[in-house]
């Protein structure tokens, strides 16, 4: 059997071993219990199983994207159009039953990234069997198999791809070919593509921080570095270049578009709804909120011992019944696990005794610097990172990077079994001393099991404020600190057992009663039994949304009907099977926002004319909520529809403006908060005055002037689309034609075919001046950078093309030279 052959069937054994252990989520025709997937991610699996292959599989890159249907308007300029070259994902969608696609597409990419590990280890001269384990353990790891229970999907899928940018820069590095490097920027860049940027930027300052550590060690200790200087400095520009163009479709109107998002330096946290108010909470992202997800030094504990701060649950359904304490730490909250598994740690030290090389410590620093990044807000090196660093301070949750040090764990651990199979090291006296050491960790969790059960009031009374905190999930009651200190005993002692294991284990090995054949296997199974225990907490199945049934819920059935440009805005409840039937929603719960919308949404009142100028024509709500808030809503909303069993109801606005109107007056404010004032004050009249923050090019009405019986004249709609509308406006005297859309810098407009700058209106409505006849107006989506990113991405793929070609010709070339 040829060398290829063996690896490719290491590699599909792999695949293999992860159907087997996610066949729980795999097999069934239920779907993960998660909220981000049940309310967001599986509408657009469900619209892409639903859509032919042809039409699936096309590449559509003519439109930047303005969705009509979402938030009142929303894009990213075009940020997710690269989702179209992620021909795996639309496949994968389409040929595996739903809802169970979701889970396929995880494991998918779970083994592209151990795959990915693999291939990397043995890059660096692992072995077979090492590099098996070292890619298992990159996706087994609780701490990235956990994010099931979150529903990252995208995470997960944009995580699996890191490893494969790393093998492809290192093969470039140790051979010095330009190809390689191309490779590792298309790698990169496809990484970006899957839609999860933090990670993709994390992935990236750890590629930036490789290549400089590699390159330096190359010039300094290999023979003859000295003189690749220019050449390694040109093959990373050439990496960067290739990447940032290639990446240009997306992280062009990406960086455009965050510049007035709430990320621009500040942060946005979720929008909630009632009968009286839709309010974007935390709304203001600080330096206390940017660091909220750290990970609390004490929690690396939890690295040997899983359950001791709690395990995380789901945001929805029933608490689940295997879950004993649930997380109590100092974080805000989380949903996945920083455990990793008992065997990498002590495999760990292995490699650091017995193969100081440039791998080893490499992969060391990615283990302890990613951790100490994790730790944010409780160390300086994270602090002064945020402060200077540029881009950090764009995302929260610094404990995302976790992912670097579980890759760095999977290579030191295919090192270590290499070195554990090593005849010489297993004979060696340091070898003694190790295993030594990795029997006194049971005997020490042991104590800590002692201490835990005898001065157990004293720990409990000195932390109380901590333990005894309740959460969203866990209520104050009498029996939550007990329930939690009792769970961190169970926890110790099961962590103590598991030690003890490997302890004997290691022991039989070093004094050779167990052989060195076997003793891979053995470790494998403990691994696999240790983290499937906690795994198993993290993977729940409900039924498919009932919402996806074919019979539509009454109340989406009614609206559906009405026409597309007025808005529907649910109370209470889940936009997304609205947006599914094509109704068009005033807002969605993004932690992203546009910053004018997101202080809009601050300050949303129903019983203002905030509605009115968004078009929010229908209300839908309980019974309950109408009755609860009929008082405050009557006159202004009427009840226009009730579901067959009475639960929902659908009230009309009756006040709600056209899609477009004529505004004589112009007032000019340049505070926000005034303005937001103003819209809620019930005597202002958006239908006559327009607020605007210049002073208005032609001249206007003031408040206050009597307005002509014949009124501003009239507008008609002619086309409203998602990117495109078109109207026609018998103006008789100079007035503010507004919209009731967002207002947005890549909207570009024409009056009478000459260009025409749209202006900000009512805070976030879009607005032209028009003086009097008739006018034909048109409006586009058409954001420039999304233009030149689209451009640039496509000359990138054609000079890969061209590389890639030149490198099969001359592997032909050489092939037949050979012959």
């Amino acid at each position: 059997m040829t060398e290829r052959r063996k690896e490719t069937l290491v590699i599909l054994g792999l695949f293999a071993l992860l159907i087997m252990l996610f066949s729980r989520i795999l097999f069934t025709h239920q779907i993960i219990r998660a909220p981000d997937i049940l309310n967001e991610f599986y509408w657009g699996v469900r619209s892409m199983s639903d859509q032919p292959l042809a039409k699936l599989l096309s590449v559509n890159l003519s439109s930047a994207g303005w969705d009509m249907y979402t938030n009142s308007g929303f894009t990213n300029e075009g940020g997710g159009v690269a989702g179209n070259f992620l021909f795996t994902q639309k496949l994968i969608f389409w040929l595996f039953p739903r809802p169970a696609s979701i889970a396929w597409y995880i494991v998918f990419h779970f083994f592209v990234g151990a795959a990915g590990v693999y291939c990397y280890c043995r890059l660096i001269g692992a072995s077979r069997f090492a590099s098996f384990l070292g890619g298992l353990i990159f996706v087994v790891a609780p701490e990235n198999a956990s994010l099931i229970n979150a529903g990252h999907v995208m995470k997960i899928a944009t995580i699996s791809i890191t490893p494969w940018a790393f093998y492809f820069f290192e093969r470039g590095l140790q051979n010095k070919r330009v190809i390689f490097f191309l490779t590792s920027g298309i790698v990169l860049a496809f990484q970006f593509f899957h839609g999860h940027w933090q990670v993709a930027y994390y992935t990236c300052l750890a590629i930036g921080v490789y290549g400089i550590a590699r390159s330096v060690g190359i010039i300094v200790k290999e023979p003859g570095g000295k003189k690749e200087i220019m050449r390694l400095l040109g093959l990373n520009t050439v990496l960067l270049v290739f990447f940032l163009t290639t990446v240009s479709i997306s992280l062009l109107p990406l960086a455009n578009w965050a510049k007035d998002t709430n990320r621009s330096g500040n942060a946005g946290g979720r929008v909630t709804a009632s009968a009286g108010d839709v309010r974007q909470t935390n709304a203001v992202m600080n330096r206390e909120e940017a660091m909220s997800w750290s990970l609390p030094p004490e929690e690396i504990a939890a690295f040997v011992i899983p359950g001791m701060f709690g395990l995380s649950r789901q945001e929805g359904g029933e608490n689940p019944k295997n879950i004993e304490s649930y997380y109590w730490g100092r974080m805000v909250f989380t949903q996945t696990v920083s455990y990793m598994g008992l065997l990498p740690w002590l495999l760990l030290p292995l490699p650091l005794i017995f193969r100081r090389d440039r791998y080893t410590w490499l992969a060391l620093s990615a283990v302890v610097v990613g951790i100490l990044f994790s730790m944010g807000k409780y160390t300086p090196f994270y602090n002064l990172l945020f402060d200077y660093f540029p881009g950090i301070n764009r995302f929260r949750v610094p404990k995302m990077i976790m992912f670097i040090p579980v890759m760095g764990l999977g290579v030191l651990s295919a090192l270590a079994v290499d070195l554990l199979l090593d005849p010489a090291v297993r004979t060696s006296r340091a070898f003694k001393r190790y295993v030594i050491g990795v029997v006194v960790l049971p005997i020490v969790l042991l104590v800590l099991v002692g201490v835990e059960v005898t001065t157990g009031n004293f720990w409990v009374n000195k932390f109380i404020d901590i333990i005894g905190q309740p959460t969203r999930y866990e209520p104050q009651s009498d029996k939550l600190v007990l329930q939690r200190w009792n769970n961190l005993i169970n926890e110790t002692w099961i962590a103590a057992g598991l030690a003890a294991i490997f302890a004997v284990v290691f022991a039989m090995y070093q004094r050779g009663k167990l052989a060195a054949k076997m003793l891979p296997f053995v470790l494998i199974g403990l691994f696999l039994v240790d983290t499937g225990r906690v795994n198993s907490k993290f993977m729940f199945l409900v039924d498919e949304p009932h919402k996806a049934a074919t019979v539509q819920a009454p109340d989406i059935a009614f609206l559906a009907k009405q026409p597309k440009e007025f808005r529907a805005l649910p109370l209470g409840g889940d936009p997304m099977p609205y947006i599914a039937s094509r109704i068009p929603v005033m807002f969605t719960s993004n932690p992203v926002q546009q910053q004018r919308w997101q202080e809009f949404l601050d300050n949303f009142n129903l019983a203002s004319t905030m509605p009115d100028i968004l078009n929010v024509r229908y209300v839908v709500a309980t019974k309950e909520q109408y009755e609860q808030d009929k008082a405050a809503l009557a006159g202004k909303y009427v009840p226009v529809f009730t579901s067959p069993n009475g639960a929902m109801m659908v009230l009309e606005n009756k006040t709600v403006l056209p899609k477009a109107w004529l505004a004589p007056v112009a007032v000019q404010v340049q505070n926000p908060a005034d303005v937001l004032g103003a819209l809620q004050n019930p005597q202002f009249q958006p239908s006559i005055i327009a607020i605007v923050e210049s002073p208005p090019p032609i001249p206007m009405l003031g408040p206050g002037a009597t307005l002509p019986g014949t009124g501003p004249g009239q507008v008609r709609i002619n086309k409203y689309e998602a990117e495109k509308i078109d109207l026609d406006a018998a103006v008789t005297m100079n007035s503010m034609l507004v919209m009731g859309e967002k207002y947005y810098k890549g909207w570009k407009a024409t009056v009478d075919g000459k260009i025409a700058e749209i202006y900000p209106v009512n805070h976030v409505l879009r607005g032209i001046y028009l003086t009097p006849g008739m006018h034909k107006v048109e409006m586009v989506f058409d954001p420039t950078p999304f233009k030149i990113g689209k451009y640039l991405t496509l000359v990138s793929f054609a000079v890969f093309a061209l590389f890639l070609g030149r490198e099969v010709w001359l592997a032909r070339r050489a092939k037949g030279a050979g012959a």
